[in-house]
């Protein structure tokens, strides 16, 4: 790999670069990435000036290497917690401190995938049935009659045969090949680079990344191959590029890095946290769309709709009803600021769809450093009482689990 000038920023901050510094290529993929709001590049009189949106991660260009940390909501040495929490995988070994090398959170995921692919060495990779045509000296399966008919013209001596033996071969399988040669690609430290190195010849590869993509996007899991998802979960993260199916809404980019979209981010965190707090008091996530949805017909165009991140449908107090709760993730510095006028319009179309009409209520999560804090908005009009928002920030320096049980004494 040609040495590359290392180029740091937090989350929301800028930097600014030398003309020499961008070829006509990164020009393209950053403008690329700044139509999907990953980041921002603007000409200037002595350069350039990049400055990183709600994003986070690695991006390997021709001349420079681009580390953008975490800065704002979730710090560097619990971004891995909160992802591992937010995918459903066990935390892995690799959650520690962010500044670790000049990769940081690219070398945390390789080495996240390392892990999970060790293992699995160790226990042993899973073999299916695999069907293959052979030229073999002996029989072996079943002769391929028209084959030996139209190629050997009745010799003998080499025969073709169709086999169905198990094999490691498998998607399984090559879908972590893939991943750890695109690993290699983003990884700065030679300690894991020799690692990976060591462990990436005992995977089969897919013929392209998109391949390992599209079969990973077709895998179920059942008892036979379950200890494959956390890997499987690991290697979408690097095939995508930081794009992962219900995380983010990006599929990757044209230039080598893993981006973490910090929003998207959230949001998972936030359904799998409310919803564990709503199980803790007999809750339960039901649909917000399809018949459930709040839509806006008769406009120009096809209707719209309303859909809060997550619904959760609780028991009544006082009767046997259930009522509906609506829950909505903002990444915003609401423990600095006020809620805004279009989040608070937001919640109340939420609470006017989905809860009772004597008792409007909605719930806004957002990221709060430091220590729980929970604030009630009272919004009320000469006729009354429009509604109540409640507004939970969720310590981010503790590990998620701690918020569950939080998060339901609020909702309670």
């Amino acid at each position: 790999m040609p040495d590359r000038t290392p180029v740091q920023l937090g989350e929301y901050e800028s930097a600014p670069l030398e003309p020499g510094q961008l070829t006509p290529r990164d020009v393209d993929r950053l403008h690329a990435l700044q139509a999907r709001g990953c980041l921002t590049l603007t000409r200037e009189r002595t350069g350039w000036r990049l400055k990183a949106d709600a994003t986070v991660g690695i991006l390997v260009l021709d001349r420079i290497r681009l580390v953008i940390e975490p800065k704002f909501a979730i710090p560097g040495e619990q971004l891995m917690s909160w992802l591992a929490y937010a995918l459903g995988t066990p935390v892995p070994t690799t959650a520690r401190r962010w500044a670790t090398g000049p990769a940081g959170y690219a070398d945390l995921v390789a080495a996240a995938l390392l892990e999970q692919c060790e293992q699995l060495l160790r226990e042993g990779l899973r073999r299916d049935y695999v069907r293959r045509q052979r030229l073999e000296p002996v029989l072996r399966g079943r002769l391929d009659v028209a084959a030996q008919a139209t190629r050997r013209y009745g010799q003998l001596d080499q025969l073709h045969v169709r086999t169905f033996d198990r094999e490691a071969d498998i998607w399984d399988n090559r879908v972590l090949g893939s991943a750890l040669k695109a690993a290699l690609s983003l990884t700065a430290s030679s300690d894991l680079a020799r690692d990976l190195h060591g462990i990436v010849g005992a995977f089969p590869d897919a013929p392209t990344p998109a391949a390992a993509l599209r079969a990973l996007d077709r895998t179920h899991y059942t008892r036979l191959n379950g200890r494959y998802h956390a890997a499987h979960t690991w290697a979408r993260l690097l095939l995508r590029g930081g794009g992962v199916t219900d995380l983010l809404t990006d599929h990757g980019t044209t230039a080598d890095g893993l981006l973490l979209a910090m929003p998207a981010l959230w949001e998972a965190v936030v359904r799998r946290l409310a919803t564990e707090a709503g199980a803790l008091h007999g809750g339960r996530a039901v649909p917000s769309s399809g018949a459930a949805g709040i839509t806006v017909r008769g406009d120009l165009g096809n209707p719209s709709a309303f859909r809060p991140d997550l619904l959760l449908s609780l028991p009544g107090c006082d009767t046997a009803q259930r009522t509906l709760l609506p829950v909505d993730a903002k990444y915003k510095r609401y423990d600095r600021h006020s809620v805004s006028a279009a989040d608070i319009h937001q919640l109340l179309t939420y609470s006017a769809g989905y809860t009772l009409a004597d008792a409007p209520r909605a719930v806004i999560v957002h990221p709060q450093p430091g220590g729980h804090a929970h604030r009630v908005l009272q919004v009320g009009s000469p006729r009354g009482r429009l509604g109540t928002i409640h507004v939970l920030g969720v310590d981010t320096h503790a590990p998620p689990e701690h918020a569950t049980a939080w998060i339901g004494s609020a909702l309670r």
